[in-house]
């Protein structure tokens, strides 16, 4: 791994100086100092693009570039994977709300394969005074299938529907092998 006083200048700042000011030794020196402070700010806003692209961003910045797209990561989840939401995330949040977005979101944060079964508990009327049937309670029960059930934390994963589903929507969470 290089250190910072690896990193060179790419654009020196005597090179922009005037002629005549580039043939005062003093102050050249004076400017290559400020170069080498200056180098690795250089270095990386010349890298800025990779920063925030989910694929080359440094693992330590992925999970500050996730809280600013809205991704919801786990720190336990394989570096890929986390990867992957971040890169979702803007797609993830159109569907907010919706079966679809919450079983996109889970199978990208599982790699398995989820099916979400909606309760359709909802009811409409034309008229002004609906009748008084009782309506079940929206719910949704999420069923996860994956390779190593054993690996998945369902205590993230309840968390990551809380965040997804609808404030009124009761769920359950139900975690399966292949």
């Amino acid at each position: 791994m290089r250190g910072l006083t690896d990193v060179r200048m790419p654009y020196p700042i005597a090179g922009f100086l005037p002629a005549l000011l580039q043939e005062d030794d003093l102050l050249v020196r004076w400017t290559e100092g400020l170069d080498e402070v200056l180098a690795p700010v250089v270095s990386t806003l010349d890298c800025l693009d990779a920063y925030l692209d989910p694929w080359l961003t440094p693992p330590d910045f992925l999970l500050w570039l996730g809280e600013w797209v809205g991704a919801h990561l786990d720190e336990n989840w394989p570096l890929e994977r986390q990867r992957a939401m971040v890169a979702a995330a803007v797609a993830t949040h159109r569907l907010r709300g919706t079966v679809t977005g919450l079983r996109t979101l889970l199978e990208l944060a599982t790699g398995g394969e989820v099916e979400v079964v909606d309760s359709a508990g909802v009811s409409w009327s034309t008229s002004p005074q609906p009748p008084t049937t009782a309506v079940p309670p929206a719910g949704l029960h999420v069923r996860v299938r994956t390779s190593e059930p054993d690996r998945v934390s369902r205590h993230a994963l309840a968390e990551l529907i809380r965040a997804a589903a609808p404030a009124h929507v009761t769920t359950t969470l139900e975690v399966l092998g292949p």
